[in-house]
């Protein structure tokens, strides 16, 4: 197999792409980048972006002709956009990161994509080398060696500059740790550490959105080495740029000190590559992060699906008058290059687009049993490991178990950093969560971010990426709904539709629950909520020695983990809370993900009665059931789920086989919740074992937690509620 190849899956699929790319012309083949792109376009790579520029041409106009085929889904195309797209793709190097956007395909010819490999995805198919049918067309997801590495990237707007930033972030962390990073055989060389750059590719109407602003912050206040293209069709849809926006990127990136500015005509060519040439050694050179704002017609439909004879009017043909490849082949003529060179050069685009039309159109579909591969990378820990409880341990509190877990992957880890909002300098989190951290490890790996729960969850894609590993913390799980965008969008489907070559590595730590008066916005249950996000794993641990197996589980975890940290649980100060104390696991220990554990087992005897019950729950609810069975001595089972997703669904299905009655308990309302959803399946499948009623019990179905302690009190569930609900169940 070809060496651009040995990351990818090595099936037939890949057999058969292998074979296609291995007979690409060389025109269409990227050069060799060892030496630095020249500052002004050579001869040479003027006929290259000419001949590029045609191939974009031809495949946007063979999707018009073929119409019937090519729009069966929903794509878009670069025309009028691709003098700055080839101009970025030829000054990115194979050491470099880029995030395209779903308009961007004449950046991937200029990166040496084939056009076959281009329609692989426009059709679906199963060869297509980013996604294997999955995702949209010019949606890349690629690591191949001698081109830049581009992660997955979404169709929301605006969505990729945080993960980009995160790119930037995560190099620039590499750079002063490499020492430390190359013990660990990250993958970079330190001299290609320090001179990567991240590109970042995004529309002029996306730079409206509060999270472009979130990344622009985090780029200038630490200095990235980051280029933002900012493609201006004056477009987004059908509405114009007048209508979106009170200014341009690049009078909004005057309110950035310290982001370098550039405008360029984008649909030049020379000028754009001149332009770009100066962004990118500004950034190399580690001067800070840059923003181009190029100028470009939109010649083409905003997509496939929405034409431009619906709604551009007389603007279309003002467009087209910017058209790039007139203007470049003018440029050219004028340099003395023959005409009938150029009409070769036109010729010859088009002939290998249609050739490689007629076979992308024979390639296989993809095999629909393939359909559920990559929800999640396998996990790195299958199996519990190391001393729960160490000879002479003293009990610890849950807080201090998950600090000396982070302690520890920070002192063995050097690619891990842990961050978040108050996390780093003196405070060490407002729960004391990451106490002196900061002081031990310095503030590079240990830091304060702003207030920006989205650039918090999404940067982590980006520092996953590039081979750091982050650990993140949401200061209050209430505040947790900006980041759902990122953790919808970029984190949950990137390994999914990326075949797996980017599981997103990122612990996102969140402290949740209620008690004593935490009022209605520090309050919140969550899980639910998570829990519809497929392709991130959800765990909730209910005592120390959990918490400190769990979390290290979570950071080894390829995938991405939120960790539910209940606030009433960290220093067991709640009444009933204090067998959340344990001795202290030793350094090391883990649990895997997605295996239960019984919290309290009941009487054989009373079992083999049928006089039991199981409580299915986690968290809190696993002391509310053990100081709630104490009325029913040796009568009920306590099943602790420590992990939601994955669940332990084979130990959920024996203990309630084993008791014929179960009651599944949670802090959340209960309407529409988790535990109503778990019960329903208990029903569905344990029906025939059950002697009672699948019960649940959560709080009352209410929007907020009251502040008043004792309206606190009504709304949550409690022992006492708990042994209610317990009595009704065994009598049953």
């Amino acid at each position: 197999m070809p060496p651009f190849l040995t990351s990818e899956p090595t099936d037939a699929a890949s057999a058969r792409l292998a074979a296609a790319a291995a007979t690409a012309a060389a025109a269409f083949a990227a050069p060799a980048t060892p030496a630095p792109a020249p500052v002004v376009p050579t001869s040479a790579l003027l006929r290259r972006a000419y001949l590029l520029m045609h191939t974009a041409a031809e495949l946007a106009a063979l999707y018009e002709a073929q119409k019937a085929i090519a729009a069966r889904y929903v794509h878009a195309t670069a025309r009028g956009h691709e003098a700055v797209q080839l101009a970025a793709a030829f000054l990115l190097t194979g050491h470099d990161y880029a995030t395209p956007y779903y308009r961007d395909d004449a950046l991937l010819l200029g990166l040496g994509l084939r056009p076959y490999e281009l329609l692989l995805q426009l059709l679906a198919k199963a060869d297509d080398p980013f996604s294997g049918g999955r995702s949209y067309y010019a949606h890349p997801s690629l690591r191949r060696p001698g081109l830049p590495t581009m992660p997955h990237n979404s169709s929301a707007t605006g969505m990729q500059a945080i993960p980009a930033t995160g790119m930037a972030q995560g190099i620039k962390y590499l750079e002063g740790n490499y020492e430390l990073a190359g013990a660990q055989n990250l993958e970079a060389p330190s001299e290609v550490i320090h001179n990567s750059i991240v590109l970042c590719s995004i529309g002029d109407g996306a730079m409206t959105e509060g999270e472009v602003s979130e990344a622009l912050q985090m780029a200038v206040l630490h200095q990235l080495p980051i280029v933002y293209l900012v493609q201006d069709n004056d477009w987004g849809i059908s509405a114009t740029g007048r209508e979106m926006r009170a200014m341009n990127a690049y009078e909004l990136a005057a309110g950035f000190p310290g982001l370098h500015r550039l405008q360029v005509d984008g649909a030049d060519f020379v000028a754009s590559y001149e332009t770009l040439a100066d962004a990118f050694a500004h950034a190399r050179q580690r001067r800070g992060p840059v923003l181009v704002h190029a100028r470009v017609p939109l010649l083409g439909h905003h997509t496939s699906g929405v034409r431009r004879e619906w709604y551009r009017g007389p603007n279309l043909a003002e467009h087209q008058q910017q058209d790039p490849l007139p203007r470049l082949h003018q440029q050219l003529l004028a340099l003395g290059v023959p005409e009938q060179e150029l009409t070769e050069l036109a010729a010859e685009a088009r002939a290998t687009v249609q050739a490689d039309w007629i076979a992308a159109l024979a390639a296989p579909d993809p095999d629909p049993a393939t359909f559920a591969d990559h929800e999640f990378a396998p996990p790195a820990v299958t199996e519990e490991a190391g001393e729960r409880a160490p000879a002479g341990a003293q009990k610890s509190l849950m807080v201090d178990a998950a600090l000396h877990a982070v302690d520890d992957i920070l002192r063995e880890f050097p690619e891990a950093l842990f961050y978040g909002q108050d996390v780093g300098g003196e405070l060490g989190g407002v729960f004391r969560e990451a106490a002196l951290l900061a002081k031990k490890y310095g503030d590079r790996r240990v830091f304060n971010t702003p207030i920006q729960e989205a650039y918090i969850v999404g940067s982590t894609a980006g520092m996953s990426a590039v081979g750091a590993r982050p650990i993140v913390e949401i200061q209050f799980a209430d505040y947790i709904w900006p980041a759902l965008n990122q953790l919808v969008e970029e984190i949950s489907k990137s390994c999914y539709l990326t075949m797996g070559k980017f599981p997103v590595s990122t612990l996102i730590r969140v402290p949740v629950g209620a008690y004593g008066g935490g009022g209605p916005y520090h309050s919140g249950s969550i899980e639910s909520t998570l829990l519809t996000i497929r392709g991130i794993k959800v765990v909730y641990p209910s005592n120390a020695a959990d918490m400190k197996g769990l979390l290290r589980a979570s950071f080894l975890d390829p995938n991405p983990v939120v960790l539910l940290e209940h606030k009433g649980l960290y220093w067991s100060k709640v009444p009933g809370t204090e067998d959340a104390k344990t001795p202290e696991p030793a350094a090391g220990y883990v649990i895997p993900l997605g295996v239960a554990a019984v919290a309290q087992a009941a009487d054989p005897a009373r079992v083999s009665g049928g006089e039991s019950c199981v409580v299915i729950t986690y968290g809190m609810g696993v002391h509310w059931a053990r100081a709630a069975s104490r009325d029913y001595p040796g009568r009920v089972e306590v099943l602790d789920l420590r992990t939601l997703n994955p669940l332990d669904w084979d130990a959920v299905q024996a203990a309630v086989r084993r008791h014929g009655k179960a009651l599944v308990l949670t802090e959340e309302p209960l309407l529409n919740s988790f535990a109503e959803s778990l019960a329903g399946r208990i029903q569905r499948h344990c029906f025939r074992q059950l002697d009672a009623p699948v019960f649940t019990l959560g709080a009352a179905n209410l929007p907020a937690i009251p502040l008043n302690v004792e309206l606190e009190k009504q709304m949550l569930p409690s022992a006492a509620k708990v042994s209610v609900a317990l009595g009704e169940l065994l009598r049953y």
